[in-house]
């Protein structure tokens, strides 16, 4: 049963939460057996050799979380995402800044490699902005890479990004203008107290919160030894739907997608898979189109280091010049330019269609 807390019950509830060593499954245990936050707290000195978070603590939390335009959100609250609650000991509390309504619609969530390929990064801003189209509020965890391209393709639409730390320390600081936009246009939800500099331990939790608001999880490119690996295991112990995108297997960054294909998880090409998979109707989606190719090519050299980010964009799967310009937000001849000194040097390859991969590349678009 939900219900909205009073403040001194909050005050109470954040109490509990946010007590060393009363975990998730500890904080339950207790509330169900001593029916709310408050008796619970009565009855910590008895029960064990805990001290529990002093309550001016608890209160100037509630009050500085407020401050940022956000809330905390307690398991038992309206506004708690749905299908976070149905977990067997889900977070106690959650602070949450944005619109408590996009976790409320159906969801999905996308995540994947910090160095994801120029092809993964497209793919994954599209995908976002479809889904978002059909109606899903699409959910990843702001890092780098494959999830900042699905924040940006499904930020018309609504999407909610995932924080390890606290709403006071979004994390990596390269994405601190999406991550204020996503605050504007969806939501930012983090389990974290305010003060919380994320460290490695804290990513499996905020990736088993990823699955745990989502229907499903699709995974592009991973490395077999990731946090993408990690929300996967985490969604498949919460009953959610684990899908990946296949990749190349020339790409390292693909084979931990493709080991969860042949583990069982669904394949996924596409949108119209990706609602298929979830068991409901498909929406028809837009033509793909790369658009025409860029007319003039620019005969100075490539400005320094655009080489370099353009080698770590490519992968044995084609990708577009045009695609690549706007990902390293470059000129289309400084692009090319590029493109010209790593062909010469054997990292790239130029193929028909105006399109570009690694020297060996796996094949060529039809």
């Amino acid at each position: 049963m939900t219900r909205t807390l009073s403040r001194p019950e909050l005050i109470a509830w954040t109490r509990l939460a946010r007590t060393p060593r009363i975990g998730p499954l500890t904080f339950h245990r207790l509330l169900a057996r001593f029916r709310t936050a408050s008796a619970a707290l009565d009855a910590l000195p008895r029960v064990s050799q805990l001290t529990a978070l002093p309550e001016e603590k608890a209160q100037a939390e509630i009050e500085s979380t407020e401050g940022l335009g956000a809330r905390l959100i307690a398991s038992c609250e309206t506004d708690y995402p749905p299908l976070l609650a149905q977990l067997d000991a889900p977070p106690p509390i959650i602070a949450l800044r944005g619109d408590a309504k996009w976790l409320k619609k159906p969801t999905i969530a996308i995540v994947g490699s910090r160095e994801g390929s120029g092809s993964a990064l497209i793919f994954a801003e599209r995908l976002a902005a479809d889904l978002g189209a059909g109606g899903y509020t699409v959910v990843s965890g702001l890092a780098r890479g494959v999830d900042a391209a699905v924040h940006r393709g499904a930020l018309e639409t609504g999407t909610v990004g995932v924080l390890a730390g606290g709403l006071d320390h979004p994390y990596p600081p390269q994405n601190l203008k999406l991550h204020d936009a996503i605050c504007e246009h969806g939501a930012v939800v983090s389990e974290a107290p305010l003060g919380t500099v994320a460290r490695a331990r804290d990513f499996p939790r905020r990736n088993s919160i990823i699955s745990g608001v989502s229907r499903g999880v699709v995974i592009i490119e991973a490395a077999l030894r990731s946090g993408s690996l990690i929300t996967a295991r985490a969604a498949a112990d919460q009953g959610r739907e684990v899908m990946a995108a296949p990749g190349s297997p020339l790409d390292p960054r693909a084979r931990g997608a493709n080991a969860l294909i042949k583990q069982g998880a669904t394949l996924i090409e596409d949108a119209n898979d990706v609602i298929a998979a979830l068991g409901e109707g498909a929406s028809p989606l837009r033509p793909l189109s790369a658009g025409p190719l860029f007319a003039e090519i620019d005969a100075q050299p490539p400005p320094a280091g655009l080489p370099k980010k353009i080698a770590a964009l490519l992968s044995p799967t084609p990708i577009h010049v045009n695609d690549l310009a706007r990902l390293v937000e470059a000129p289309a001849g400084a692009v090319a330019a590029a493109l010209t000194e790593l062909e010469l040097e054997g990292r790239a390859a130029s193929l028909p269609g105006g399109y570009a991969a690694q020297s060996r590349a796996a094949f060529v678009p039809d």
